[in-house]
């Protein structure tokens, strides 16, 4: 698919960095065929973004069907982690890095959306999970959605530069031991 092309340009290079010639060229058609298909640069990045969700964080809703609140949060981080150090892929996360890389980015507000949409998944499983007694009643699933992404977005960076996917498999495991579990749970609170 021609699209997967400007997901590899615009992951490697960021929204700023990457000319209107190197998503067409990678691609294989002309500006005015981008212009028919994208409308401009903008448009073609948000259908970037979307492909790019589409084909590489499919690990979030394999997070959410996840039984407990405790795996939902483990296989989220895990999944991450593989996928931000994914071999014959830039390190990273094509959203993040360009959430952090660009000022003045046109395309901030849909990256924020982007994020904000997926951390009301998870808050409204981790509310779930609270009405079904997994997690204690006092829990926060608005804050622990929050700590989920601050430290997935941490990962991407980390991954960015250079930390190898063992090293983020062990952080997640690591931030595994401050996640809550059920209260009436025998299993240990460090996973």
């Amino acid at each position: 698919m021609a699209l997967d092309a400007a997901v590899d340009v615009f992951w490697r290079r960021g929204f700023d960095g990457a000319s209107l010639s190197e998503p067409t060229a990678a691609m294989g058609i002309n500006r005015p065929s981008l212009y028919a298909a994208f409308g401009d640069k903008d448009q073609l990045f948000q259908s970037v973004l979307d492909r790019y969700v589409q084909r590489n964080m499919g690990y979030v809703t394999d997070a959410l069907a996840q039984t407990t609140a405790r795996d939902v949060a483990a296989a989220f981080l895990a999944g991450n982690a593989i996928a931000v150090t994914m071999p014959g892929l830039p390190a990273g996360c094509l959203s993040v890095q360009a959430a952090v890389a660009t000022e003045g980015f046109t395309q901030l507000a849909s990256l924020t959306e982007n994020r904000a949409r997926i951390q009301a998944l998870f808050a409204d499983r981790f509310r779930r999970a609270i009405d079904e007694g997994d997690l204690p009643p006092d829990e926060h699933p608005e804050e622990l959605a929050a700590f989920l992404i601050t430290v997935s977005s941490g990962f991407a960076i980390r991954a960015a530069d250079g930390t190898p996917r063992e090293s983020l498999l062990a952080l997640a495991r690591r931030t595994m031991t401050v996640f809550p579990s059920n209260p009436d749970s025998k299993e240990p609170a460090h996973a």
